[in-house]
């Protein structure tokens, strides 16, 4: 395997990772702008310009778009998280340049067209519907705006109703302005993929284009820990804990990715053993780690009966304290070993290592090498693991959210008082 990284002039990053043996390639533009760069006027308006970008360019109508890559037997999509937007394909090795061509023609002849916007904007009206009836997709929306109050990363990627209605055509160009340029923008291509001539076509395609510097900064991260109740007559009580974490570029977060593995990241872990196996308490309970620019979010996860709710959140409450004390070397062994194979498992995917490279490479301005991963993930120690534990019921913030009948849920405030006594 070899990652090879090109810079254009104007910024514009190329990294490719040649899979020998492959058929196939994912190939896509990964652009430093999500909901995070929105102004509050503007939140939805990334996820709405992904919407959009197949709905019709200079050359291309939406069907030409999707016929383009799926009359040779590929796949398009995009996405929007918080800090990123990407655009991307999934095709046989011999169609790699008509990839990178229509994902190009998407991100630079756009034309919005306005009988377009409308029909768009009525299906994220309704992908909204639907997300405010699905209580354990909404209930993470509203614990990153409790995590995150009154700031950009803690809003909703798809916006709010009233905003999706108002946007303009005008107002999607703009965004574009300010957070499209080529410097923003990194092409990761993975797979039967030859570097040299992805780099000669990006050239022609993007090496024109203007750098940009971006007009709205990045609002530093406040953790606010708050709580969310939303009562609600469901058969469940959905239940989201956020404990304030580590960055991406923070060493410790490998520590904390290995402590959410260790308390819910699988059937052997702590809290499925108490909660689910040993109590019966209910269907599935989980623990992740994520991280953003300039801050993290450990999230733990749980639905269950509005009777079972508060011994629910005591005990979660209870194995976190506990960690700290008798967490066992045999615990994290095995995490680690998840860890590691998840990532090796993962890189096996062309789509994986695509979005791999750009993601790293947005993160470090590098790619840093496996073997540098592993030694991260093999440094973290039981030591360090219970400090971390530790940690996270002393002296890191926390917020809740809770969706359904949720009156006999402790408050956040006892939630806390638990964590610390």
């Amino acid at each position: 395997m070899t990652i090879q990284l090109h810079t254009l002039s104007n910024g514009f990053r190329i990294v490719t990772e040649a899979m020998p043996g492959l058929k196939s390639a994912s190939v896509g533009v990964w652009v430093g702008a999500g909901g995070r760069h929105e102004r509050v006027e503007q939140n939805g308006i990334a996820h709405f310009l992904e919407h959009m970008a197949f709905k019709g360019t200079k050359t291309r109508t939406p069907l030409q778009i999707a016929e383009a890559i799926e009359d040779v037997g590929g796949y398009i999509n995009a996405y929007t998280s918080r800090e990123m937007t990407a655009y991307y394909v999934r095709l046989l090795e011999d169609d790699v340049a008509l990839g990178v061509d229509v994902i190009a023609d998407i991100l630079l002849n756009p034309i919005f067209d306005p009988n377009e916007i409308e029909v768009e904007r009525g299906v994220i009206l309704q992908e909204i519907g639907q997300a405010l009836d699905t209580p354990d997709d909404i209930i993470f929306d509203w614990l990153q705006e409790a995590a995150y109050p009154d700031q950009a990363l803690g809003r909703t990627i798809l916006g709010p109703s009233e905003r999706v209605q108002s946007f303009t055509r005008d107002d999607l160009s703009g965004f574009v302005g300010e957070h499209y340029g080529p410097n923003q923008m990194i092409l990761a291509a993975a797979g039967a993929v030859d570097h040299d001539e992805i780099v000669k076509q990006a050239e022609a395609l993007f090496g024109h284009l203007p750098s940009v510097k971006p007009t709205t900064l990045i609002q530093p991260a406040r953790f606010g820990g708050a709580e969310r109740r939303e009562t609600k007559d469901l058969e469940q009580v959905h239940f989201a804990l956020g404990i304030e974490g580590p960055d991406y570029r923070d060493p410790e977060i490998y520590t904390a990715q290995i402590y959410s593995s260790v308390m819910g990241g699988g059937m052997s872990s702590r809290l499925f053993q108490e909660v689910r196996e040993h109590r019966g308490l209910c269907y599935m309970i989980f623990a992740q780690a994520g991280a953003y620019e300039d801050t993290g979010l450990t999230t733990i996860y749980a639905g269950t009966s509005s009777e079972q709710i508060a011994e629910l959140v005591n005990v979660t409450a209870d194995q976190m304290k506990r960690a700290a004390d008798d967490m066992t070397d045999k615990e994290v062994d095995r995490a680690r070993v998840q860890m590691k194979a998840g990532l090796l498992m993962g890189l096996e995917s062309p789509s994986n290592r695509a979005e791999r490279l750009a993601r790293l490479l947005s993160i470090w301005g590098r790619i840093p090498s496996l073997e540098e991963t592993i030694e991260r993930i093999d440094d973290v120690t039981t030591a360090k693991l219970k400090a971390f534990a530790g940690k996270t019921t002393s002296q890191s913030g926390a917020a809740m959210a809770l969706y359904g009948p949720a009156e006999a849920a402790p408050s956040l405030e006892e939630l806390r008082a638990r964590l610390a006594a």
